[in-house]
């Protein structure tokens, strides 16, 4: 390793008598004629933060561990340059003592796993690690910790140590996860965990239910608390869009803190709209010289698009028959029919329509006498 100038006296200072002061004159020479010249500016060295921090939580059987990659590597050849990433666990006694120094860490721990790096990984991107639990039912506390290391083998330093002490009594996965669509609604169904992951009768508190529009996506939290129920509608859907959904069970961990499951089996969803809309209704008519005016309530499915005006002076008429005075759908609650002759009488009926298409059973007939 290249030597700093305080190295350099330090030595000098060993030397005895004259041989001392000629070393320092040397360099009190050196320094001057390097003084007296100046080259281009060299900016200074960018060195790669090397200690990650580490945090973590259980999920069902697992400890998820998480951290954050520096902003940038090393170059490559330097000795700075990052290729693996070794995840030390410790376990010990609940009763052991908390505070634990670097040392001692290092010398009881054991690598549990050794992650590859890439340049790629780098720019705060976040490395995830599964770490199945193995001491489930023993009263047991792990710590973690992460170092980075290069090609060489050499480390950086440990990262904060990351100390859990994960609960026994956490429910298995949610199982033979199913989804159906309906008009307003996917509709998911489930079978709730027999057991905690110790064995022992499942302890629920509830679900939560996910779901995303790709397997890369995060996954969004539908219910705003746990669902008791093992079923759930997901009413903020969109037809014809593909969304993957999946459940986690919820239990009591021993703070008294949530602990979800594993995630049941994920399912990939896409419903299509082959529902009709509901039957128009609240149908008013109105005559006035040279004009009937028909009136009517919107419909409360959000896909409606429009509405489709029928007429005849038959009502015994076949309703496929009858004559359809839009050329596209409705759009208004109104509609003005203005081609009436006096004294005759009209009857109408309405049909909604959604943007795929379906179309909903007729309204009630309604009629009145042109004046």
């Amino acid at each position: 390793m290249p030597q700093d100038h305080s190295s350099t006296l330090r030595n000098a200072h060993c030397l005895s008598g004259g041989n001392a002061g000629i070393v320092l004159l040397l360099a009190a020479l050196v320094l001057a004629s390097a003084c007296g010249k100046r080259g281009a500016l060299i900016p200074p060295m960018e060195r790669v933060q090397q200690r990650v921090e580490l945090s973590g939580f259980q999920r069902g059987d697992q400890i998820i561990l998480s951290w954050k990659m520096p902003a940038r590597n090393a170059p490559k050849g330097s000795v700075l340059h990052i290729q693996r990433a070794d995840i030390y666990r410790l376990a010990e006694p609940v009763s052991a003592k908390l505070i634990m120094s670097e040392r001692d860490f290092a010398d009881r721990a054991t690598l549990i796993a050794a992650l590859k790096i890439d340049d790629d990984d780098f720019g705060l991107k976040e490395i995830i690690h599964r770490d199945n639990i193995q001491f489930t039912g023993q009263s047991v506390r792990l710590r973690y910790a992460v170092r980075l290391a290069n090609a060489a083998g050499q480390k950086a330093a440990f990262s904060n140590a990351l100390v859990i002490e994960p609960a026994a009594k956490v429910a298995g996965q949610p199982m033979e996860l199913i989804a159906e669509a309906s008009q307003g609604a996917v509709r998911l169904r489930w079978q709730a965990p027999a057991t905690n992951i110790d064995g022992s009768p499942a302890s629920i508190l509830g679900y939560n239910v996910y779901r995303s529009t790709s397997m890369q996506e995060p996954a969004r939290l539908l219910n705003s608390a746990p669902t008791q129920r093992t079923n759930f509608d997901d009413e903020l859907f969109e037809f014809e869009k593909e969304y993957f959904y999946f459940v986690r069970a919820v239990s009591v961990g021993l703070q008294a803190e949530p602990v979800e499951s594993r995630e049941s089996a994920i399912i990939r969803f896409r419903a299509v709209d082959t529902f009709p809309p509901s039957q128009p209704t609240a149908i008013t008519i109105a005559a006035a010289p040279g004009v009937i005016s028909i009136f009517f309530a919107a419909n409360p499915e959000l896909d409606v698009i429009g509405y489709h005006i029928y007429r005849s002076i038959d009502p015994q008429l076949p309703k496929g028959d009858w004559q359809r005075l839009t050329d596209k759908p409705l759009t208004e609650n109104l509609y003005r029919d203005e081609k009436v002759e006096t004294g005759k009488t009209y009857f109408y009926y309405i049909t909604a329509v959604d943007r795929s298409g379906n179309v909903s059973i007729p309204s009630d007939t309604v009629s009145d006498i042109a004046p």
